[in-house]
């Protein structure tokens, strides 16, 4: 019997492709998307969740949001409010995925309270490279957009940028190819999943004194 799992949603490339790898696992049935937010708006991406909605709608998949009271709440505080998320929203599931790609402790962390509590706790990306994973979320066809970039790490003309081959190759030798130390956030407005894409419109690019966003208007084009 295939094991549900409800995926851990950022509304980047990482939970995308994370998703297009559970959908393709016989031993996996996804039942859902989650979302933490603050002021409805996810975290570092800054997504309006009324875009991750969209994502939602077009993956044709329930999203449960939990939101958070600042940014970075306590670890205890997070957990119990991710935990009880889930246990209140109401779909039946037995695990929890993430998109995270690197063993630096995250996954010890996850699972310290996603299996506390009963689930699974699944990791299809952990232990490629992000050189691999970056040439496979460009060819499988998933299109994402840099939304957010960190001054510290990388410079703010990349915000707004699609991620393509052609951007992979113009990173600085100091940034991983998937932005995992935090160089940079994406949204993505197209993939395999997806039926059908989103369309921004209204763009401008909001520089603050650490991180440049990408603020725009969304619409859903249906296929």
């Amino acid at each position: 019997m295939k094991k549900k799992v409800i995926i851990s949603w950022s509304s980047g490339k990482d939970s995308t492709l994370t998703l297009i790898r559970l959908l393709q696992n016989p031993d996996y049935e996804v039942v859902a998307l989650y979302t933490t937010h603050v002021a409805n708006e996810v975290p570092f991406q800054v997504t309006p969740i009324s875009v991750v909605q969209m994502q939602a709608d077009l993956a044709g998949l329930p999203l449960i949001t939990i939101e958070l009271p600042t940014v970075f709440p306590a670890n205890n505080e997070y957990q119990s409010l991710v935990v009880t998320g889930l246990k209140e929203c109401g779909i039946e599931f037995d695990a929890v995925a993430f998109g995270d790609m690197f063993c630096n402790g995250i996954v010890e962390y996850r699972k310290s309270y996603i299996e506390e509590a009963g689930w699974e706790c699944v990791f299809p990306l952990v232990g490629q490279s992000s050189s691999e994973l970056a040439e496979e979320i460009i060819n499988c066809g998933i299109k994402t957009i840099l939304v957010t970039t960190d001054g510290t790490q990388l410079d703010n003309q990349f915000c707004s940028q699609e991620y393509t081959t052609q951007l992979l190759s113009e990173l600085p030798i100091h940034v991983d190819p998937c932005g995992e130390d935090g160089e940079f956030h994406t949204l993505v407005i197209e993939a395999p999943c997806f039926n059908g894409s989103i369309e921004l419109s209204d763009t401008r690019i909001d520089e603050q004194e650490r991180f440049t966003h990408l603020r725009y208007q969304a619409s859903v084009l249906q296929k």
